[in-house]
């Protein structure tokens, strides 16, 4: 446990848990540029299986790094159990809205461009003079 230990110790845990910090970032800037064609010119992630890879690595790296700062960094690794899913169970919350909210912007997003699209239109007006619409047989119109 972290109260159980000395300072030293506790000092050599931050500075190894840096490390795999680090390590697994450079790995995502690797792994990024990679994707994005920049170290190999040419090959590109941005269809099909290496685009489901590439994206499942990063979100994989990212939610690994956030449990490992929130358990140990922030101490929720040495808790009780009901203090840690008081704490944690709200997040899963806070993911769906701001799922909820990019579904909700991207919505909206499209929207505003098909108006942008409506409001460039050109619309050509009808003759004057002439009737529009359907006239009805036998039905007698004022012809001033």
């Amino acid at each position: 446990m972290a109260g159980h230990q000395t300072y030293e110790e506790q000092k050599a845990l931050v500075f190894k848990g840096l490390m795999l910090l680090g390590a697994i970032t450079i790995v995502e800037v690797f792994i990024a540029l990679l994707a994005k064609g920049h170290l190999i010119h040419g090959v590109e992630f941005k269809h099909g299986f290496g685009h489901y890879l590439y994206m499942a690595l990063m979100v994989g790296f990212s939610i690994y790094k956030a449990y490992f700062i929130v358990f140990y960094f922030m101490h929720m690794a040495y808790e009780l159990r009901g203090l840690v899913l008081s704490v944690l169970l709200p997040v899963t919350l806070l993911i769906w809205a701001i799922i909820a909210f990019f579904q909700e912007g991207s919505a909206w997003g499209a929207r505003r461009e098909l108006i942008k699209e409506k409001n460039e239109e050109v619309v050509q007006p009808a003759p004057a003079g002439k009737p529009t619409g359907y006239l009805l047989p036998g039905a007698s119109y004022y012809k001033g």
